[in-house]
């Protein structure tokens, strides 16, 4: 495994998760792919960082799987209309292009007022 971190080891020998063992052999799959890739924890759950930046993160719940965030960088990009990512094998879901944070804000007071 090119860059394992203690603060991962430490953090997976203390996960409580119906796929803990899922979570490993992921993360060791993830860390072998690139030796550029360094891990770290982040939402309290393992993250990839490539140069720096977060690139992958796991979102783990209770009873609901395991889910990858795929970063694209903190702020908010000007290609994300041009932005394409083809998922030939059709297991990606975008939750969002990028942020939208009047968009979000609309949705929120529309929801408190419903």
């Amino acid at each position: 495994m090119p860059h394992p971190s203690a603060e991962v080891e430490s953090y997976l020998d203390g996960l409580v998760h119906p796929l803990g063992l899922e979570v490993r052999a992921l993360r060791d799959a993830i860390l072998s792919l690139d030796d550029r890739i360094t891990e770290r924890i982040k939402w309290k759950a393992p993250s990839f960082v490539v140069d720096g930046v977060d690139r992958v993160t796991f979102a783990l719940r209770p009873g609901k799987g395991i889910e990858l965030i795929l970063h694209r960088g903190v702020a908010v990009r000007s290609d994300t209309a041009a932005f394409r990512f083809d998922d030939d094998s059709g297991i990606i879901r975008w939750a969002t292009p990028d942020r939208h944070r009047d968009a979000t804000l609309r949705i929120i007071a529309r929801w408190i007022d419903a």
